[in-house]
This record gives structure tokens, sequence and C-alpha cells, in this order.
């Protein structure tokens, strides 16, 4: 399956807000918190139409518990799917086409935070939103891409944009103000 890169579509926080709802029912009281993060959550951002939601529990154990209503509201329960103290879910539209990613960690823990502190980076420095927004499209206009060379291909600028965010952050140096 190749990744498609679409302009921003005003419709996604709706979409987000749907999620979040059947999340809230399934997940209960073991969701601390639901975020809606990734390229999706940046007003005017270009994205894979896929919603990004970021979980935050005080306990993984209690998200595991609850993985029959997470099948039941119609998402895959995949684990940690390779990255030790997460939990991974998605959900698929009928035709197979991916709709929804949830991130789950233990709110307050680095990943949690790196994930907000990106999002919030990208909504406060625009021109550096529209750079990763370029790129983006630069990549898949480039030929047909999967899933995982399309994360290759732009973990460079992932990688630059996330340590800016994080000194932005922490107030550590000034990130000139796009």
């Amino acid at each position: 399956m190749t990744v498609d890169v679409v302009d921003y579509d005003p419709g996604w926080p709706a979409r987000f807000t749907d999620e979040r709802k059947r999340l809230q029912r399934a997940l209960g009281d073991a969701a601390a918190r639901i975020e809606h993060v990734g390229s999706t959550s940046v007003p005017g951002l270009a994205a894979k139409p896929v919603i990004d939601i970021l979980v935050g529990t005080h306990d993984l154990s209690r998200l595991d518990g609850r993985n029959a209503e997470m099948i039941a509201a119609g998402f895959q329960v995949r684990g940690e799917n390779g990255i030790c103290g997460r939990r991974y879910y998605r959900r698929h539209a009928p035709d197979g086409t991916r709709l929804v990613h949830v991130h789950a960690y233990l709110e307050g823990s680095e990943d949690f935070r790196r994930h907000l502190v990106f999002r919030d980076y990208l909504h406060a420095h625009p021109v550096s939103a529209a750079i990763y927004g370029q790129h983006k499209a630069a990549i898949v206009a480039a030929g047909p891409l999967g899933r995982e060379d399309y994360s290759a291909a732009k973990a460079g600028l992932v990688a630059q944009i996330e340590r800016d965010a994080l000194a932005w952050a922490a107030g550590r140096r000034k990130v000139p103000s796009s």
C-alpha cells in the first residue's frame, strides 16, 4: 500500500472528535487524556488522511484490560508494535482504508510529552509546519512509497523539528519564530 499525502482537510478536527468519543466509550477511565496529534492536528498542514491520536494513561495494564472493548469499537489491538512502553491501535474503513492510529503511553512519559511538544511546536511555528508539509509532498511526488520507506524518507526532518520543538519547549535556546 502506498502513502498518500493530501492537502489539509478542515474536517479532520471533527473526525478526531468522533474518534475521541469512540475511544472514551471503549477505554473508560483507563484513558486519562486523549489528544489529537500528528499532521492532521495542525491546521494547514498536508498529511496522510489518517487521524493520529495520543492516549495518556496512568496504568498500561488498565488499557490492556480494555482490549475487548477496543475490538468491539472497531480497533485492531497491536500491543507495543515494536515500541516498548506503547500500546498501539488502528482502525480501518470497511474498504480497508486506514482511518485512525492510536498511540498510548503513560501520561507524562517522554514519548507522551514528545508527541505533544511536536504538535504544539508546529502550531506555534507555521513556517516550520509549511516546510514539513512541502517535504512530505515532495517525497510522495518522487514516486510511490510504502509506509516504511515514506517514514524513512522524512525521518531526518522529523528529527530536526523534534529537536527544535524540545528545545523550544524547554526554553533552552531561542528558536526563530516562524
